[in-house]
């Protein structure tokens, strides 16, 4: 439907929480439509990324969008019920952060989350290694978290050249 405008860190919309989805309507379909759209363009244009959350295009409304290459889906109203306790570090960047950097930080191995489809439809799924970490991170969005907040060591900012460069990307 439409391509929206990401919202940059330091936005205040990026630090509400979101609302429950209720109706399970057209106007879900079009903000899901909004966020696949929006993803797909962001995907082409910085050659990353794999998932958008609806607060990230100033819509505090607890929906996720992931797109890859063998999976696409809406998530509605995610909630994390559990996670393992093994964790793991990884280099974590986001739209938001227009992809300029990277920070290092901890998330945990694997997650179930329950959510819903765009029909009303409710799943239960264990995400493991980086699926678990895109989850817990496009969560984390619609609770007004983001990945800055997870950082432990003020040394473990990098720009996403220098990351580039590092990891031979």
């Amino acid at each position: 439907m439409a391509v929206k405008e990401i919202l940059l860190i330091g936005n205040p919309l990026l630090r509400e929480k979101s609302e429950n989805i209720i109706a399970f309507d057209a106007r879900l379909k079009k903000l899901v439509q909004d966020l696949k759209d929006t993803l797909i363009d962001l995907q082409q244009r910085k050659s990353t990324g794999r998932a958008i959350a609806a607060p990230q295009i100033g819509t505090l409304e607890k929906v996720i969008y992931i797109h890859l290459p063998h999976r696409s889906f809406a998530l509605i109203n995610p909630e994390i019920t559990w996670r393992n306790h093994e964790i793991f570090e990884v280099w974590d960047s986001c739209f938001s952060f227009d992809v300029a950097f990277f920070v290092k930080i901890e998330r945990h191995q694997s997650v179930k989350v329950k959510f819903y489809d765009e029909e009303g439809n409710k799943y239960e799924e264990i995400f493991k290694d980086d699926l678990s970490e895109l989850l817990q991170h496009e969560i984390d969005h619609l609770y007004g978290i983001l990945a800055t907040d997870h950082l432990k060591n003020n040394q473990d900012i990098m720009m996403r050249e220098e990351w580039e460069k590092r990891y031979n990307i």
